[in-house]
C-alpha cells in the first residue's frame, strides 16, 4: 500500500511538471524620463501613473473604449442631469468604504478653482447625493460628453482627505504642496508603498481591488532616469525591465539586442506651439504692442518652420507631420484640415515686412526638457534656428523640472511661444481642444489658453457644440470650428508624437494611443 502510494505521488509530480505553470509574480521596474511631480489627482500632469492607484467612475480599455469602473451605469434622467449608479463593496486602500459621499467630495474638489483638472469637467455645475450609491451630476444644459469627461477624474476618500486637511486642492502651478502631494489613498489595483521624490516610487498590489486583475505583478517600482544614455544602459544591463520614452536613436540598437524589444505607434497627442495673443509680449525688444496679434506674423512663424527637417533629422522619421489640430481618430476630424502652410522662408520675410517688422524682433520661447515631449530639447533650438533665418530671434528658455515650465507658461501666463502636447483627452473629442485651448479663460473654460486667444465667432460655436445632441450636426460644427481656428493660425501645429516603449523579453505591455499604460493588464515572465 505504501509502495503504491509512493508510485502514485511520483506519477502525479511528473505529470505536474509537464503542465503549463503560471509565470512567477515579480516587481516590474519601470523607468521614465522624469519624476512624478505630485500624487495629487487634481494636479493633472501625472494622471497616467496615478491610474494605478486611483479609479475613475468610467475608464477606457486599451482600445480607448469606455467601460464601467467605480460607476456601474449612467443615464441622462433630465436634459441637464446625469445619474450615476455606484459600485458597491469597494474599499479604499486604508479600508474605508467607497460611497456617494466620496464621489461628491472628489467632484467638488476637482471643480475647485485651484484644481488643474477642472477644465475636464467643464459641463458640470454641481453634484448631489441621491443615496449612498447614487449621485446626480447637474449640467450646464444638455451635455452628451460627461461619461467621456470623467475618465481621468479620480475618486478620493472624503474621510481621509478631511483628516489630512486636503479636502480642497492647492494650486500646483504656483508651486504649492499639501499632504496629498506625496501620499495616496485610492481604490485602484496598486497601493503606495513608498515615495522618494526624484529617486523612486514603489507600489504594491492591492489584494482587495474590486476588479479581477489580469497581471501577475507583485508591485511596480517607478524610477525617474532623465538621461537617455543612462536609461538605455539600465535596461540593457537588467537594472530595469521597461522604459519610456525610448530614445529614437536607440530603437534599432535595442531591437537588435537579444532579449529585448521595442513597441511603438502614434499617440493621440500631437505637438503644437501656443502663442501669446495679449496686448504685449512678456520677453521681447518690442514694447507696448504684441507682433503675435498680427496674423501675418503668426503665418511667418509657421512658414519659417521646415517640418520635414524636424521629421527626418530630429524625429528620425517616427513623427507624422500635421496641419490639423486634431488626430484622425478624434470625432470631428476632416482630411481637408490636414494641409499645412508651406515651408517658405522668403514668404515669411515678406509677411514680416508687410506687418511692419522687416528686421524681425525678439520673442520669448519656452520649452520643457527631458522628453516631456519627444525630443523637446532638440526641437526647440531647431525652431529657434529656423526663425532666426527670417529675422525672429527666439529667447529660448528650457525648464526642468516640468513643474517649473507649467508654472510659468500656464500658472503665471508669462509665455510668448511655448510647446503643448494635446490629444483631446480624456474625452477623445475635439470639443476638449475648443473649450480648453481655444476658448477665452473664464471659470472652467480656457484652462490651457493662457495666451488668451479669442475669436468671438469660434466662442459662440463652441458653446453650441457643448449642448448639441444631434451627433452629425455636432461633428459638422466641430469641423467648422477647428477650421476657423486653423485659418486664424490660433496655434501652430507641428507633428503627431510617437509612443515608443522598450522592454526586455517576457514583459508584456500593450501601450495605447492615449499613452496610458494599464499595468493591471500586463504580465511579466
Amino acid at each position: 500500500m505504501r509502495r503504491s502510494m509512493l508510485v502514485m505521488i511520483v506519477i502525479v509530480c511528473s505529470l505536474w511538471s509537464w503542465l503549463p505553470q503560471p509565470a512567477e509574480a515579480k516587481v516590474l521596474r519601470w523607468a521614465y524620463s522624469a519624476d512624478i511631480d505630485s500624487l495629487d489627482p487634481d494636479a493633472l500632469v501625472n494622471l497616467e501613473f496615478l491610474h494605478h492607484i486611483y479609479d475613475p467612475l468610467v475608464r477606457r480599455t486599451n482600445n480607448i473604449r469606455l467601460e464601467p469602473a467605480l460607476a456601474i451605469s449612467w443615464e441622462a434622467v433630465k436634459p441637464n442631469v446625469w445619474r450615476f449608479k455606484l459600485r458597491r463593496g469597494v474599499k479604499f486602500h486604508n479600508g474605508n468604504q467607497f460611497n456617494a459621499d466620496d464621489v461628491v467630495a472628489s467632484i467638488k474638489r476637482a471643480l475647485h478653482p485651484n484644481s488643474s483638472i477642472r477644465g475636464n469637467i467643464r459641463g458640470v455645475t454641481d453634484i448631489q447625493k441621491v443615496d449612498d450609491y447614487t449621485v446626480d451630476f447637474l449640467m450646464i444644459g444638455p451635455y452628451p460628453l460627461l461619461p467621456k469627461d470623467l475618465v481621468n477624474i479620480y475618486m478620493l476618500d472624503k474621510e481621509w482627505m478631511t483628516e489630512n486637511k486636503c479636502l480642497e486642492p492647492v494650486n500646483p502651478t504656483k508651486g504649492e504642496r499639501s499632504y496629498i502631494t506625496n501620499s495616496a489613498n485610492g481604490t485602484g489595483p496598486f497601493m503606495l508603498e513608498s515615495r522618494q521624490p526624484e529617486v523612486k516610487t514603489v507600489l504594491k498590489v492591492n489584494p482587495n481591488w474590486w476588479d479581477t486583475p489580469k497581471h501577475n505583478l507583485t508591485g511596480i517600482e517607478f524610477r525617474p532616469i532623465a538621461s537617455d544614455a543612462t536609461r538605455v544602459a539600465a535596461l540593457l544591463t537588467g537594472e530595469i525591465d521597461v522604459m519610456n520614452p525610448c530614445p529614437l536613436q536607440d530603437i534599432d540598437r535595442i531591437s537588435r539586442t537579444k532579449g529585448f524589444k521595442v513597441q511603438h505607434g502614434f499617440e493621440l497627442k500631437q505637438l503644437m506651439l501656443l502663442l501669446n495673443h495679449k496686448d504685449e509680449l512678456n520677453d521681447s525688444n518690442i514694447k507696448g504692442k504684441n507682433p503675435l496679434k498680427d496674423i501675418r506674423v503668426r503665418k511667418a512663424l509657421y512658414q519659417a518652420i521646415d517640418i520635414e527637417a524636424i521629421h527626418d533629422k530630429i524625429m528620425r522619421g517616427m513623427s507624422e507631420n500635421k496641419g490639423a489640430y486634431i488626430d484622425k481618430r478624434i470625432p470631428g476630424y476632416d482630411l481637408q484640415l490636414e494641409k499645412r502652410l508651406p515651408y517658405d522662408p522668403n514668404a515669411a520675410k515678406r509677411l514680416l515686412a508687410e506687418a511692419g517688422y522687416p528686421d524681425g524682433f525678439e520673442v520669448g520661447f519656452d520649452c520643457p526638457t527631458n522628453h516631456w515631449y519627444i525630443n523637446d530639447e532638440k526641437i526647440a533650438p531647431a525652431l529657434a534656428s529656423m526663425w532666426a533665418k527670417v529675422g525672429i530671434k527666439a529667447r529660448l528658455q528650457a525648464h526642468f523640472p516640468v513643474s517649473n515650465y507649467f508654472k510659468k507658461v500656464r500658472g503665471e501666463g508669462k509665455g510668448d511661444i511655448w510647446m503643448l502636447g494635446w490629444g483631446c483627452l480624456p474625452s477623445a473629442d475635439a470639443y476638449a481642444l475648443l473649450a480648453e485651448v481655444l476658448t477665452k479663460p473664464r471659470e472652467k473654460l480656457g484652462a490651457w489658453n493662457s495666451g488668451v486667444y479669442y475669436n468671438p465667432n469660434l466662442e459662440d460655436l463652441t458653446m453650441k457644440i457643448a449642448v448639441e445632441l444631434d451627433e452629425p450636426k455636432r461633428l459638422k460644427m466641430i469641423t467648422e470650428s477647428v477650421k476657423m481656428a486653423q485659418d486664424d493660425v490660433a496655434v501652430i501645429p507641428l507633428h503627431q508624437q510617437p509612443y515608443v516603449w522598450a522592454m526586455r523579453d517576457g514583459v508584456n505591455i500593450d501601450p495605447c494611443p492615449d499613452k496610458w499604460p494599464r499595468l493591471w493588464w500586463s504580465t511579466f515572465d
